[in-house]
C-alpha cells in the first residue's frame, strides 16, 4: 500500500504528539486514487485516519472495556468523503457556488473571485463597477493587473486570490511564515479537575458519549471537524448569526448536529452564549482570528470563562506573516500557494486547475478533529486544557511535498452498494449518506439524526 499515505500520517501524527506506536494499529485498504498531479487520495486516507487513530487511543486512555481493534481507513471512501458524502433522493442540494464565483484573466495571468457570501459578492461587484453577470465580470477583471485587483477586493471587503506559482509563493513573504509554522500548533497547560463527559452512556461503542462541542465554525474544514466527532458522539451544538445562511453546503455537514442562531452583539444572546461556553468541553471555531477578539472573547477571555477548554481553530493563511487573518477559502488558497498553477502546467491547460476536490478543507478538518482528541487524551490522562491552531495553508504545504503515482488506479464510479443502507431523514428532505471511510473496531461512525438547517435548534445543551 502508499508509503505516501503513511508518511503524511506520520507527520500528522507527530504534529499531535501522540505515540509512534500506534501508527502500526492502521492500516489502508481500498484501491484507486483522485486524479492530480499531487496525493490527494494518500492525504484523505491519512487526515482521515488520523482522526480515528486518535480516536481509538483516547478509547484506551478512557479504559473501558478491552482494547479496541484496529483502524482500518478505505483509500477509496476516503476520497470520496473528500467530495460529497449526501446523495438527495427526490430533491435537489442547493448549488455549491455562486453564480460570479470563479477564476477569471487578469491582464497578467489569472485571479479567483470567492463570492457565495453576499457581501463578498457585493464588494467585488462594487470595485469592478459591473452588473452581476459573468461576462460584465470577466470584462471588467480583464483591465486589471493579478496582485493589484487582489490587493483592492481583499481592502474593500472582498475575498480574491492571485494565481502564483509554488516558487512565487515559497519566496513570498506569507508563503516564507507558514512554511516556518507547525502543521499543528499545540498549545497544553494546567486546567481544574473537571467531570467526566462520558456520564452514563455507551462509551465502548460512543466514545465521545455526552461531549459538549460548541461549533463557531462555517465552510468547510471547521464544520467537516464537528461532523466527525457528532459521528462517535459528541452532542455539537452549531452557532450561527441570525441572517448566516450558507445553503450549498449546510445538507452535507450537519448530520448529528444541532444548529441554533445568537446575536453575540446583544447583551441576551451574549449571556446564553457565554454560559454554553462554561459548559461546554470543546470549543471548535473558524472566525477569522480577530472575530472573536472584537465580540469580547479573546484567548485569555475564553479561558477565564472555562479553563479547561479544549480550544481548537483555524484560519486560512496561517497565524503569522502578513496575512495572518487575511480572508480565504480551500480555492483562494490552492491558487495563492501554487497549486492550480502546478496544476495547469502539469496537465498543459490554458487555465488554472485545482484539485479535483477541496481537499486543503476536508484534510484540515479531520486534522482539527484529530487535535480535539488529543486535547481530551491530555485531559484523562493529566487535567491539561489544550490550544490547538491549524491552517488551510499550512495543510497545502503537507500536500506540496507529494507527487502522485503516475500509474495509480483511478476510483470506480460511485455507486448503490457505497451508500449505507438506510435513508438519513434532512430537513430538505431523504438522502443516501456515503458509508463512513473508516472503521474501529464496534465503535460505529453514525448521526444520532440526520442534517438539519442552521437555526432550527435551540441554544442549549442536551439534558445529561
Amino acid at each position: 500500500m502508499s508509503t505516501i499515505a503513511h508518511q503524511l500520517l506520520g507527520a500528522a501524527w507527530s504534529a499531535l504528539d501522540m505515540p509512534s506506536a500506534a501508527l502500526e494499529k492502521l492500516t489502508f485498504g481500498g484501491a484507486g486514487a483522485l486524479p492530480s498531479c499531487y496525493a490527494v487520495t494518500d492525504l484523505a486516507a491519512a487526515s482521515v485516519g488520523a482522526a480515528a487513530l486518535a480516536v481509538r487511543e483516547l478509547a484506551l486512555a478512557q479504559g473501558t472495556g478491552t482494547a479496541p481493534a484496529p483502524v482500518q481507513v478505505d483509500r477509496r471512501l476516503a476520497s470520496l468523503w473528500f467530495g460529497w458524502s449526501l446523495d438527495p433522493v427526490g430533491w435537489q442540494a442547493p448549488a455549491p457556488w455562486d453564480a460570479i464565483a470563479g477564476d477569471y484573466a487578469c491582464a497578467d495571468g489569472w485571479i479567483r473571485l470567492h463570492t457565495n457570501a453576499s457581501h463578498h459578492r457585493d464588494a467585488a461587484l462594487a470595485l469592478l463597477g459591473c452588473a452581476a453577470d459573468r461576462a460584465a465580470v470577466a470584462r471588467a477583471v480583464a483591465q486589471w493587473d493579478g496582485a493589484a485587483l487582489e490587493t483592492a477586493l481583499v481592502a474593500a471587503g472582498g475575498c480574491a486570490a492571485q494565481m502564483r506559482s509554488s516558487e512565487q509563493w515559497r519566496v513570498h513573504p506569507q508563503g516564507r511564515s507558514v512554511a516556518a509554522e507547525p502543521l499543528i500548533a499545540l498549545a497544553l497547560q494546567p486546567a481544574p479537575a473537571r467531570g467526566d463527559w462520558r456520564r452514563d452512556r455507551a462509551v465502548a461503542q460512543r466514545p465521545l458519549a455526552g461531549l459538549k462541542v460548541l461549533d463557531l465554525t462555517r465552510v468547510l474544514a471547521g464544520p467537516v471537524a464537528t461532523r466527525f466527532l457528532a459521528g462517535y458522539g459528541a452532542d455539537v451544538l452549531r452557532i450561527d448569526a441570525p441572517h448566516w445562511e450558507e445553503p450549498g453546503v449546510i445538507p452535507e455537514v450537519t448530520p448529528g448536529k444541532r444548529c441554533a442562531r445568537l446575536d453575540l452583539h446583544q447583551a441576551p444572546d451574549r449571556a446564553i452564549f457565554e454560559q454554553l461556553l462554561a459548559e461546554a468541553d470543546v470549543l471548535v471555531h473558524g472566525y477569522r482570528p480577530q472575530a472573536l477578539v472584537r465580540l469580547g472573547y479573546d484567548d485569555a477571555s475564553r479561558r477565564q470563562i472555562n479553563p479547561g477548554l479544549v480550544d481548537v481553530c483555524l484560519d486560512a493563511y496561517g497565524w503569522t506573516g502578513p496575512w495572518a487573518g487575511r480572508r480565504g477559502f480551500d480555492s483562494l488558497v490552492q491558487m495563492s500557494c501554487g497549486i492550480a498553477e502546478h496544476g495547469m502546467r502539469a496537465s498543459g491547460a490554458d487555465k488554472p486547475v485545482p484539485l479535483p476536490v477541496q481537499a486543503l478543507d476536508h484534510a484540515t478538518g479531520y486534522l482539527m478533529a484529530a487535535a480535539v482528541v488529543r486535547g481530551l487524551i491530555a485531559r484523562v490522562t493529566g487535567q491539561q486544557a489544550v490550544q490547538a491552531r491549524l491552517s488551510l495553508a499550512r495543510t497545502a504545504a503537507l500536500l506540496m511535498t507529494t507527487v502522485a503515482e503516475h500509474d495509480a488506479l483511478r476510483l470506480a464510479p460511485v455507486g448503490a452498494d457505497d451508500y449505507g443502507p438506510v435513508l438519513e431523514n434532512t430537513d430538505w428532505g431523504p438522502a443516501r449518506r456515503l458509508r463512513p471511510p473508516v472503521t474501529i473496531g464496534d465503535m460505529a461512525m453514525a448521526w444520532q439524526h440526520g442534517a438539519s438547517a442552521l437555526g432550527s435548534a435551540p441554544a442549549r445543551w442536551h439534558a445529561p
